[in-house]
């Protein structure tokens, strides 16, 4: 059984969030449906979706690999332990990058959540995001 504190408070959530930007630049890479991974890959995320395997790669990886792609972008990390039962945080994230017409991809792990954009438009991303504490 897990100890594991993870924060459901919206207020709280919004109030402690700490957008950082991740390391490296990153695409989303597809392998059709029963193909096995080229060897070497080291993807930052997998998953299994009816046309087959979605893969968050890195540049190194994605040249390596010769998988179609999509999406370069940035990762940040919210650096806020989100539930996995918190209701309208990500809503909030989305919908203040969303006014801003910024494409964006969520990926919510058991820790924390990120938000993937456009690689042009990362430090954008991170100064909107912080602004989100300061609402009421």
């Amino acid at each position: 059984m897990s100890t594991f504190k993870a924060e459901k408070d919206l207020q709280t959530l919004l109030r402690t969030v700490t957008p950082t930007l991740l390391e490296g630049t990153w695409a989303f890479a597809t392998l059709a449906k029963g193909k096995p991974m080229p060897s070497g890959l080291n993807p930052l995320m997998t998953y299994r979706e009816a046309e087959g395997t979605t893969l968050l790669l890195d540049e190194a990886d994605l040249a390596r690999s010769g998988l179609p792609h999509a999406f370069f972008c940035r990762g940040i990390s919210l650096n806020v332990n989100s539930s996995l039962y918190a209701v309208g945080f990500l809503a909030a994230v989305s919908d203040t990058l969303a006014k801003a017409a910024m494409s964006i991809n969520i990926v919510s792990a058991y820790h924390r959540d990120y938000i993937f954009v456009p690689s042009a438009r990362a430090e954008e991303a991170i100064s909107l995001l912080k602004k989100l504490g300061l609402k009421k």
